[in-house]
């Protein structure tokens, strides 16, 4: 009796595994499509930490784009970068991608990950569900025609690299003070382009909207809640205003040294809203520009480059710590601590030629032969210079100590590694007349605008923060600004980087 109620065990499970199979494989099922035809799907998952309150929802969104034997997988993420900092973890990209090759056979070199780099908090098993929202967009898969276009935004973004009068630059964070207003000569430029995929359904409805955009999203909520920042809120206008059931990609593009602007601002909540709003509606008036073709063809590139690491951070480091040496000489004594110094700095200010009375009575002392006022004003304004030159002189030291502590990092890990170059993905992706190419650094802005310029493809964009992190990546002039500033020194690759990595580029745009 229990022989045959194990072997009747036995032929349910078998019997139920066979039955899972036909189920998953029924499901996974592409729809019948004529030749050359272009099919899309789309996905998405809340991968929010569930644990902390949000001010709104963190997604892993997943395009699948399947043309005859062709495959590409697009998948955008809240979060802060793939893998190196933030939450994702280092393994996450090989394991979504070994997943994605054992249950739907997708080459692995074909999934493109996109950090938008917002600061916001994923669940652990972000991995799971980003495969769970591909498998889900695989399932959804319909024929689509699609169209390229551009629009723009020039409001809610700032470079925020400042070039001083000595040469050198400085950068705007929160974590140091800025530098004078006095010494400021210019700033860096900006890339004020969206560029903008459109896909339909044959009905004409819209399906998905990919919109590729340069900018950090580290403006945060009011309530300071977790949150997807801007992209979060600008993908909700197109979603909520362009079409019944149309799903929005945001794709960040070249914003390592790209703030919102007026990031710095002390005088009003720090709100990411207002500018999603402002550049979703900027993307819908593109959107609404393009002509669709149902004849886009589609082509995946994905290539190894080899970087240098960078051999001077010692040389570097030591720059910087001789710099720390002299300003630590050159602070000086003064009788006039914050206390003093405040009231004593507000009243000269608002009176410098009679600072410490009324004028009258500074006639008096003249017409009496006597300058006693004067004498003191000029001990007063001795004083408060040599206070100012302390506060400037520890403003310094604490923008060396920062990109210091930087460089001492990155240098222990370049000699952790054994090797003198850094492997990385630069993948290429074409959709029609949409031209993609990625790379997972923190690529600074003119990186991309060089791109751009010299592409033979009209449509052309470029997306940092894809397929790995590798921290910044500045231009080579920038690499060796003598100022530091955190793309400088949050750096593992030496200036040689720019051109391999511009010549790669160029190369692959031809083949695509």
């Amino acid at each position: 009796m229990n022989t045959l109620n194990e072997a009747s065990t036995c032929v349910l499970r078998n019997g139920l595994r066979v039955m899972l199979l036909m189920f998953t494989v029924s499901t996974w099922t592409i729809p019948a499509s004529e030749a050359g035809e272009l099919l899309a799907g789309v996905a998405k998952v809340d991968i929010s930490e569930p644990t902390l309150p949000a001010n709104d929802p963190l997604f892993a969104k997943a395009l699948v784009l399947k043309q005859d034997d062709s495959v590409a997988v697009v998948i955008t993420v809240d979060a802060v970068s793939i893998g190196g900092i933030g939450f994702i973890k280092d393994d996450y990209l090989g394991k979504v991608r070994k997943e994605l090759e054992a249950s739907l056979k997708i080459p692995p070199m074909n999934v493109f990950v996109n950090a938008s780099h917002c600061h916001g908090t994923v669940c652990a098993d972000v991995d799971q569900k980003t495969v769970q929202a591909v498998q889900e967009a695989w399932k959804n898969l319909v024929p689509v025609t699609a169209g390229t276009g551009i629009s723009q935004e020039v409001r809610i973004m700032e470079n925020r690299r400042l070039l001083l009068k000595d040469g050198s630059e400085a950068d705007v964070r929160h974590a140091y003070s800025m530098p004078r207003d006095e010494d400021v000569a210019s700033i860096g430029p900006v890339d004020p382009e969206i560029g903008l995929l459109r896909l339909d359904r044959k009905d004409g409805t819209p399906l998905a909207v990919v919109y590729n955009f340069a900018c950090h999203p580290i403006q945060g909520a009011p309530n300071k809640l977790n949150t997807a920042d801007f992209p979060a809120h600008a993908s909700r206008v197109v979603e909520e205003n362009f079409g019944s059931g149309v799903m929005a990609f945001f794709i960040q593009g070249c914003a390592g040294d790209i703030n919102p602007v007026v990031y710095k601002d002390v005088h009003s909540p720090r709100d990411s809203e207002p500018f999603g709003t402002m550049l979703g509606l900027n993307v819908m008036r593109g959107l609404k520009t393009i002509e669709m073709s149902d004849t886009a063809q589609l082509k995946v590139l994905n290539e190894s480059l080899a970087l240098p690491r960078a051999k001077d951070m010692q040389q570097r480091i030591a720059s910087i710590e001789a710099e720390q040496a002299r300003l630590l000489k050159s602070l000086g004594g003064t009788s006039l601590n914050f206390k003093t110094f405040l009231p004593l700095y507000v009243q000269y200010k608002v009176s410098p030629e009679f600072p410490s009375y009324y004028s009258h009575r500074y006639l008096l002392e003249k017409a009496n032969g006597r300058d006693d006022l004067v004498k003191m004003d000029a001990e007063n304004t001795a004083n408060m210079d040599a206070y100012l030159r302390n506060i400037q002189t520890m403003e310094q030291l604490t923008r060396l100590n920062v990109n210091l502590a930087l460089l001492k990092k990155h240098l222990a890990e370049n000699e952790a590694a054994g090797s003198e170059t850094l492997d990385v993905e630069v993948g290429g992706l074409r959709v029609g007349n949409f031209v993609l190419m990625t790379f997972p650094g923190e690529l600074t802005v003119q990186v991309g605008l060089n791109i751009k310029q010299a592409s033979p493809h009209r449509f052309t964009f470029v997306a940092g923060y894809t397929n790995g992190y590798i921290f910044y990546t500045p231009t080579a002039t920038q690499r060796m600004n003598t100022g530091y500033a955190q793309e400088d020194c949050d750096c593992l690759v030496g200036p040689e980087w720019q051109k391999l990595f511009e010549d790669k580029v160029a190369a692959m745009l031809k083949a695509l």
